[in-house]
């Protein structure tokens, strides 16, 4: 049967585009195998179809920069690469949206959409990333303070569900009442194979403004931000890097490190350059106004070896969460991310033993849980995944659950990527 099937996938996406699986193609340690790029919408369905008929499980993969976020399969039999998915076609003048390969890195598509004065207002900070991985993942980068998350720029999607059938769905309600572009935006590939996206534009702003401040405490981040909202400048992004190093403890004689917020702000030339001045008079300190964002801004704190949290709870509660994260760790962590949001991520040492990781979960948890926020672990190594709760406290699980049920009732789509294994 093994053989067969590798026969049967080479036939479809062509022998050059079908090879054994081997360690570097495995999420986050479930090892696949076999490795199969379509090459197009047609191809991908048949793949499915041949996983339907053959009982075979199988993760979507676009650059694969966030394969290894969130829950392990509990299986995988095929990687699907979405490489050769690609392609940014233009609709209709006046339409203001684009439809775009999912196997697009996003990078690409921002070139082509920008040489006609565009961009969707998407900025992940996986340099990598495709559009179907970003949609997939509803992956939020610093744009994502005034414009949302991916999932609301979605109108349209073109998907392979898990019987092999290919479908195009724009953004009206189905026979159950749901979009079915935002039921697949942060579904993990655990509902659907996507295989295009169609996604609002916006016009590129001719002026980018940073205001860029030192910062000690989370406590004094929350109080700045506050006053940004209160004075309405309406920035476009507010991020903090606020590194372990910014809470070390200094002599009265020496600067303290710090970290830094960072303000964005766009539009006309003119009035822009006024918002940001008025938002450094405003933060003051050693608050610049620059053309030029901070080294960090649009790159995760964290690495392939580091345990890193994300943390999402209103931001008037963000430096709560982030105290909690350091009193229960007992060190300064390094924390970066959206904070007029209140999305950030918080990283541990990779060393930090399970037991430690599950305790410092449970005390954050507590604190986030009658804060209305949360605390998911994305990232970590295999013996503090299999010791912890990856997710927490999930309301919407069993909304979760039903769709899996609807879409992919034999679960051969990236299975257990969901709480309990589904």
């Amino acid at each position: 049967m093994i053989q067969d099937v590798a026969a049967r996938l080479a036939e479809i996406c062509g022998a050059a585009h079908v090879r054994d699986a081997g360690p570097a193609d495995e999420v986050a340690a479930a090892a696949p195998r076999w490795v199969a790029a379509p090459g197009t919408a047609s191809a991908t369905a048949e793949v499915l179809r041949l996983c339907a008929d053959r009982d075979l499980t199988l993760i979507p993969r676009g650059s694969g920069s966030k394969l290894d976020w969130w829950t392990p399969p509990s299986q995988v039999d095929i990687v699907l690469d979405t490489s050769r998915l690609v392609g940014v076609w233009h609709r209709p003048p006046g339409s203001r949206t684009v439809r775009v390969g999912a196997g697009t890195p996003l990078h690409t598509a921002q070139q082509a959409v920008g040489r006609a004065g565009w961009r969707m207002p998407l900025d992940p900070p996986s340099a990598s990333a495709t559009v179907g991985g970003i949609v997939a993942t509803d992956e939020t980068g610093p744009l994502s303070h005034r414009h949302g998350p991916p999932c609301r720029h979605v109108t349209g999607v073109d998907y392979v569900d898990a019987a092999g059938r290919l479908v195009r769905a724009a953004s009206e309600t189905d026979d159950a009442g749901d979009e079915l572009p935002h039921l697949l935006c942060g579904s993990q590939g655990a509902l659907a194979v996507l295989v295009a996206a169609t996604v609002r534009l916006q016009p590129v702003p001719a002026d980018r403004r940073w205001v860029r401040r030192t910062v000690h405490t989370p406590l004094e981040v929350r109080d700045l931000v506050g006053e940004l909202t209160v004075d309405g400048l309406h920035p476009v992004a507010v991020e903090l890097d606020l590194p372990a190093h910014a809470a070390r403890t200094v002599r009265p004689s020496q600067v303290p490190p710090g970290g830094q917020l960072a303000v964005l702000f766009e539009g006309e030339p003119g009035l822009n350059r006024q918002r940001a001045g008025r938002a450094a008079a405003l933060l003051g300190g050693d608050a610049v106004d620059t053309a030029r964002p901070p080294v960090w801004w649009r790159r995760y704190p964290f690495t392939a070896s580091d345990i890193a949290l994300r943390l999402d709870v209103p931001a008037a509660h963000l430096h709560a969460a982030i105290y909690a994260v350091r009193d229960a760790v007992g060190a300064p962590i390094g924390v970066r991310g959206s904070v007029g949001t209140g999305l950030v991520h918080a990283v541990l040492p990779g060393s930090t033993p399970p037991e430690r990781v599950a305790e410092t979960l449970a005390t954050v948890r507590a604190v986030l849980l009658a804060r209305s926020g949360s605390c998911v672990v994305l990232t970590a190594p295999a013996e503090v995944r299999q010791a912890v709760d990856i997710w927490g406290h999930r309301p919407g699980l069993p909304r979760l659950l039903e769709l899996k049920q609807r879409f992919d009732p034999q679960h051969r789509l990236a299975p257990g990527r969901f709480t309990d294994g589904s």
